[in-house]
């Protein structure tokens, strides 16, 4: 079977996002590169979740 590359994952926060997509991948952190596709946005009266982070997490492959 073969490994994704990198999996774009939404969360109610940019660290949410971050542990799914490390959960998908099955890898730690220092496995991977992370980055912010858009910060979450705050809902009426600073309530979380009106627009989820997104970001990409790709492999780091090793040389």
């Amino acid at each position: 079977m073969k490994k994704l590359k990198y999996v774009e994952v939404e969360g109610k926060t940019v660290e949410e996002a971050i542990e799914k997509a490390l959960q998908e991948l099955q890898l730690p952190r220092n496995r991977v590169k992370i980055e912010s596709l858009s910060e979450e946005k705050k809902g009426l009266f600073g309530m979380p979740g009106a627009k989820p982070a997104k970001i990409r997490v790709s492999v780091v492959e090793d040389k």
